[in-house]
């Protein structure tokens, strides 16, 4: 029998191990694959989009899990790739996050100890029906002999339904983590290519989702304030079957057709436009009144709805605020499979997957 050496090899380096990630929404699943193009720089070698149907995931739940595992399997047989190996992510609403701090001359056994001992003050639920995590940030500035822990918990069936999902397709699921990590490690990239790396200066991530918008306002890779408020591109949808009378599948066609109804753009798509400004506004009105802070440096638009003609050029005119649209795979290595222009089209709505794909790269 011959052995492949190459794959016993990266059975325990996971930084050589193959990895997709694995982004599940409400109204898609994309999948991203990076490689190591040398000296620990990625290169985008794939990457691909399948919309889900209707219903198939409400509130970042999986209501239906035949459907979603359907998804998964068009969207890897879209991408192209040998690789199994995943990096899957569950929404924030299903994780509980607490920082603590512990004594820094714990052994591992003794911080697992004391983690569990911890979460159940945070946690409403016996740990028994969790799955419990934990990572070490750092040392304490303020105090040398502890350590800042970060814990994270979730119920044992949010991590199952999504295991299921892949592993329903014969998909390996290696990591679970949390989307609004994982977004925060593709944008750390994003933030990377504005002007002098966005050093010193505040930056408001701004990821439009089907029915809910999130703001994260980071400075120096700090978060200084986040807001989540209920505007969506499911808005835009829901006027697209109102103005002709269209069914919802017909109306999201809509929004990425290239030749829309007449008089679309000035009296469905601008006045849209105009209400994610306001939001934009509204939410850096609350940001300035709960924070000592008084201006924000930059804006990135990210997540599905970014996609929209002209979403950075209104928001970036109504602010005042230099508006990019996100794309976290400016500075990679580009496989020539793939379309360059069409990555930057899809790139704000590809954070997630690309967040959970860098996990190959973790230390």
């Amino acid at each position: 029998m011959q052995i492949d050496v190459a794959a016993l090899k990266a059975l325990f380096n996971p930084k050589l191990r193959p990895l997709v990630g694995l982004d599940i929404s409400s109204t898609s699943v994309k999948m991203v694959e990076l490689v190591d193009a040398g000296k620990g720089k990625p290169r985008v070698e794939r990457y691909a989009i399948e919309n889900m149907p209707r219903d198939a995931v409400v509130d970042g739940n999986i209501a239906n899990l035949e459907a979603v595992s359907e998804t998964i399997a068009k969207c890897w047989k879209r991408l192209g790739t040998s690789t199994r190996f995943v990096a899957m992510a569950l929404p924030g609403s299903a994780v509980i996050t607490k920082k603590i701090n512990l004594p820094a001359n714990l052994r591992e056994i003794e911080m697992e100890i004391q983690v569990e001992s911890e979460a159940n003050q945070y946690i409403p639920f016996a740990l028994e029906e969790v799955n419990l995590d934990f990572q070490v940030i750092g040392p304490v500035p303020a105090d040398p002999d502890s350590v800042e822990v970060l814990l994270a918990a979730s119920r044992k069936e949010k991590v199952e339904d999504r295991v299921a999902a892949a592993e329903a397709v014969n998909l390996k699921p290696v990591v679970m983590d949390v989307e609004s990590y994982a977004t925060q490690a593709a944008f750390d990239l994003v933030i990377a290519g504005l002007p002098g790396e966005g050093k010193e200066r505040i930056i408001s991530l701004v990821d439009v989702g089907a029915s809910a918008t999130k703001f994260t306002l980071v400075k120096d890779g700090q978060q200084l304030y986040s807001r989540e408020q209920a505007f969506g591109g499911g808005l835009l949808t829901q006027d697209i079957m109102r103005a002709y009378g269209m069914n919802m599948e017909e109306s999201e066609a809509v929004k990425r057709s290239a030749s829309p109804p007449e008089n679309y753009e000035a009296e469905v798509l601008h006045p849209f436009l105009e209400s994610l400004s306001q939001e934009v506004l509204r939410a850096h009105q609350f940001f300035f009144t709960s924070t000592p802070h008084s201006e924000v440096n930059h804006i990135i638009m990210a997540g599905g709805a970014s996609l929209l003609p002209g979403v950075a050029e209104i928001v970036g005119q109504r602010s005042g605020v230099d508006t990019v649209l996100a794309n976290p795979f400016v500075a990679m290595e580009i496989s020539p499979r793939i379309k360059a222009k069409q990555l930057r089209s899809d790139a704000p709505s590809l954070l997630v997957a690309c967040g959970l794909a860098l996990r190959k790269f973790d230390e």
